[in-house]
């Protein structure tokens, strides 16, 4: 079901990017990240998960692609995707009493299957940082 209507089936797009992010959590956490909270939504977006790695806050996107055609998923992640994670990410850290000395880190996960249909992921840790991502 869909969590953003509980009465309204997830499309096969939305199915498919729901895997993806499970798939990518569970990746991760086999690198050592610890989740904290997955699909936080507030005002300014959503936060696809929040993680603990060693002593780093850790705000990471998901971006799930069939292909490369159109750039592939690390490519999706805009600067106006950007300053709106970035924003969510301020939101979360306000809300939730996060000490202001914590380090934090933007990361983005690109998920695809291969040609054997088994998931692939890219992580680039460090993808921007918060001043990148806020408008000029």
């Amino acid at each position: 079901m869909n969590p953003f209507s509980p009465s309204k089936p997830l499309t096969p797009q939305q199915q498919a990017g729901a895997a993806a992010e499970q798939f990518a959590s569970q990746w991760l956490a086999a690198r050592g990240l610890i989740p904290i909270t997955h699909n936080y939504h507030c005002a300014y977006g959503e936060l696809d998960i929040v993680a603990r790695h060693e002593d780093t806050l850790v705000f990471i996107e998901v971006r799930y692609r069939k292909g490369t055609s159109h750039g592939g998923a690390l490519a999706s992640v805009t600067r106006h995707k950007q300053r709106r994670i970035a924003q969510a990410a301020m939101h979360y850290l306000q809300t939730h009493e996060v000490a202001a000395t914590v380090n934090c880190r933007f990361d983005v996960v690109g998920v695809c299957k291969n040609n054997y249909e088994q998931w692939q992921c890219h992580w680039v840790q460090g993808a921007f940082e918060y001043d990148d991502a806020l408008p000029l």
